[in-house]
């Protein structure tokens, strides 16, 4: 299907669906107006510091605050112990994936024993951050250091335990097993099988603003207002009450402007409820602003994943079973969704291809001492998209045949959807041989495959690769059955309010929480379009838990396709309030009544109409409503999905690898993406070029490492390695559409879709451009060290030995 920009409904009235509308909260930020959490002026407020562990596992068996209380400016401090009265239960975990999982309680300050380097053991409060910072080195904390686990690999053996009240390192086992005897007589039949083992490594968030807090106590009544560079203020809220035991209509949360979060600030952490805690205790303000360095040490960490995959095929490489086996790194501590994180992914091993119903899948989380991992961009998605894809290139290359003939076969076809997968979800919509030829041809394959021939043929030592990468995204989080189903807390629907002013400007409230998305703009339009109101006169409303008391916040794509049906469904019951209104001042039916572009009119006499703003001054004086009619044309609505959205797309990545060097160049990027209509194009593409940067990233720069203390090596970003612009290549962004069947606008999700397709499409470029010195893996980041080092061995083993 071509690409189209509106839904189908919208042809006839869309003024702005579909338009590349420029957005609206870009000024301020380019301006330096934007009001960041360290930016907030919050007179009298004091300082915290968080004293943290320099050993992976220790025990604590002293702490001295005397030296810090006496420096000059310092006006408290408080060990973990001195805190655990003013906690009324310990840190969230809201996703328990199974009934016998295992979470052992973790609270803001360790009161016993550091799990991790960075683990907070105490706090510093005083008169400015540089007292607070500078006290730190006065607290004297006596450790008995204890052997770590620094890896899962060591972590299974239950050698050492990271909590020794657990009994195991093994925080759950989680299984999806679908026709158990048809995998077994699938694999023990197959014309073709591969077996594989990827690693997903650890990634630093590393979003631009580094977290900040500031908690604001009210003299009187136990009131507390929190400020937080956070994804999730409604979330945030409950547990922040639920935690600290403060009645819930007592805490509000604001999130100000939030520079990027990439999923590591979806988390109720410790910093967030220290600054609550001592707000209260000590009756002033108490703020927090984070160090680079600190969070790559204290902020969640994301993928760390092993993960074992293997495929049958008949003799046409016919996919006949898929087996998986993830051994997922918890970390220290089970964050807010951590468990679950693996599992967002469970569905998605089979990718975008018909596979009959023979599918194992089982995760085992287990505990290291390390960094709390938990959601990064994509979110269990691009590690299984991952997985399945470099399996799908392994595939092919056992069986001698081009790995995009390899994806034709298998494709799920246009004509099967609504698709219902193995698992029973129903995938529901797709085109993936159109987004493929669309992909194919924006990359100029065949002549690629010209070049590489030819390179081949003169012995060249710059090798070309060319990689190609399909996915499906499972995204929304929603509906909230389906969560239930999964042992998930929450729900998966999202609120919104539209209230139509006096003088016709409009107000979308909105229980979504942007940190670049565009949000703003987006909400405009989609009230524009319906309206027949310019978008500069639509003003959005987030981010506040007093000024939108219900939502549930932004992650997992879920935005548009939840918060913004949300606000259409809003809109619609403003306008069926305004055409009652309307009905009555023109003395017609309101049956008979069309609405476009901002006017009412009676079909069949074009010349009686109404404006919309005459209907919302006659809503506002109130002086003749119809009877049972209340004043103010304002309407909510609370939606929750009826299924996931389900974006797909194919990239494709060209690169040179030098032989010699194991350099690796990217020389072009194709990133195709289907999310249904495209309400913005230009930021579903700025969308789609940042999650394609993060995941190159992943592919060939970034890894957190520690040592086998257990240390980070890699706290700074002189040893962690983040693309810059030099590093990027150009990104040639394209579109197939099939809306989405599933809500009014017909559009899925986009958000993470750079991500989930961008990093295997650049491995098995790599690969690709090396199978003929017998390379048949390169683990990620594939640094030129790596890619070198990889080089020598598959030449070391094809030589048996010698070189």
């Amino acid at each position: 299907m071509t690409a189209t920009e509106a839904p189908p409904e919208a042809a006839t009235r869309s003024r702005v669906f579909g338009t590349r509308v420029l957005r609206k909260e870009d000024p301020a930020l380019l301006s330096g107006e934007a009001r960041y959490t360290d930016d907030l002026a919050i007179p009298g407020a004091l300082h915290m510091a968080v004293v943290r562990s320099p050993y992976a596992h220790a025990r604590i068996t002293a702490i001295d605050l005397a030296g810090a209380l006496a420096m000059p400016g310092v006006v408290a401090a408080f060990t973990g112990t001195d805190l655990l009265d003013d906690w009324a239960q310990p840190m969230p975990m809201a996703w328990p994936v199974t009934d016998d999982l295992k979470n052992p309680p973790h609270y803001p300050l360790t009161p016993d024993i550091a799990r991790f380097s960075g683990d907070g053991v105490a706090v510093v409060v005083a008169e400015s951050m540089e007292l607070a910072r500078d006290a730190l080195e006065a607290v004297v904390v006596d450790y008995e250091p204890l052997d770590p686990v620094v890896t899962v690999e060591d972590g299974v053996t239950d050698r050492v335990l990271v909590h020794d009240d657990a009994g195991t390192n093994k925080a759950y086992t989680w299984e999806l097993k679908i026709g158990e005897d048809a995998v077994e007589q699938a694999f023990a039949t197959a014309a073709h099988t591969v077996k594989e083992r990827f690693v997903q490594q650890r990634l630093v968030p590393m979003a631009m603003e580094p977290r900040a807090s500031a908690a604001i106590p009210q003299p009187v009544g136990g009131e507390v207002t929190l400020y937080s560079a956070t994804q999730i203020p409604h979330i945030l809220k409950i547990f922040t009450a639920l935690t600290l035991g403060i009645p819930e209509h007592h805490v509000r949360v604001i999130a100000p402007s939030v520079g990027g979060g990439f999923g590591s600030k979806l988390e109720v952490y410790q910093e967030e409820l220290l600054c609550v805690a001592l707000a209260r205790r000590l009756g002033k303000p108490v703020r927090w602003v984070e160090e680079r360095s600190e969070n790559a040490h204290a902020t969640i960490q994301g993928r760390a994943q092993i993960q074992d995959v293997e495929l049958a095929a008949d003799e046409n490489g016919k996919l006949l079973a898929v087996r998986v086996n993830l051994t997922a790194d918890m970390g220290a501590y089970l964050m807010l969704i951590t468990p679950g994180i693996p599992l967002l992914g469970a569905f998605l091993y089979a990718g975008v291809y018909d596979l009959p119903q023979a599918y194992s899948f089982t995760c085992t989380g287990v505990f290291t001492n390390l960094t709390p991992t938990d959601a990064y961009r994509g979110a269990g998605r691009p590690e299984a998209t991952y997985a399945i894809e470099r399996a799908m290139d392994r595939l092919a290359q056992t069986m001698g045949i081009d790995p995009v003939e390899l994806r034709r076969r298998n494709f799920v076809k246009a004509d099967q959807f609504p698709y219902t997968a193995f698992s029973g979800l129903v995938y529901d919509s797709a085109d993936h041989e159109a987004t493929l030829a669309t992909a194919l041809e924006l990359a100029g394959y065949d002549g690629l495959r010209a070049e590489q021939a030819s390179r081949r043929d003169s012995g060249s030592t710059r090798h070309l690769g060319i990689g190609v990468s399909t996915y499906f995204e499972m995204c929304g989080l929603a509906p909230s059955r389906v969560l239930a189903s999964l042992n998930y807390s929450a729900g998966g629907w999202e609120a919104a309010t539209v209230r139509i002013l006096p003088t016709n400007k409009v107000q979308v409230v909105t229980g979504c929480s942007p940190h670049g998305q565009g949000h703003v703009t987006s909400w405009s339009m989609i009230a524009a379009d319906r309206l027949g109101v310019d978008p500069d006169d639509v003003d959005v409303l987030h981010s506040d838990t007093a000024l939108s008391p219900a939502g549930l916040d932004t992650y997992g794509s879920r935005s548009l396709a939840v918060g913004g049906i949300a606000v259409y469904q809003a809109l619609d019951r403003v306008i069926d309030k305004a055409k009652t209104i309307a009905a009555h001042m023109m003395e017609c039916a309101e049956a008979d009544l069309d609405f476009e572009n901002g006017t009412f009119s009676v079909r069949g006499s074009p010349d009686r109409e109404l404006p919309l703003a005459a209907v919302a001054f006659a809503a506002f004086t109130a002086h003749d409503l119809p009877d049972g009619v209340e004043p103010s044309l304002e309407a909510s609505s609370v939606y929750d999905p009826p299924n996931f959205s389900w974006p797909n797309g194919c990239h494709i990545c060209v690169v040179e690898v030098d032989e010699e060097t194991g350099a690796v160049d990217v020389l072009k990027y194709v990133a195709v993406d289907d999310c249904g209509n495209r309400l913005n194009p230009m930021i579903v593409e700025g969308q789609v070029h940042g999650g394609v940067v993060q995941g190159l990233a992943q592919a060939l720069y970034e890894e957190a490492v520690y040592d086998e203390h257990g240390n980070l090596t890699t706290a700074t970003l002189a040893d962690y390695l983040v693309p810059a612009a030099p590093d990027v290549p150009s990104i040639t962004t394209g579109a197939t559409v099939t809306p989405s069947p599933t809500n009014p606008l017909g559009v899925k999700g986009i958000g993470e879709a750079g991500a989930i397709g961008s990093t295997p499409a650049v491995i098995n470029a790599i690969v690709d451009a090396l199978s003929p010195l017998g390379v048949t893996d390169v683990e990620m980041p594939a640094s030129p060290l790596r890619v070198w080092s990889t080089i020598q061995a598959a030449q070391t083993a094809a030589t048996g030995g010698a070189r």
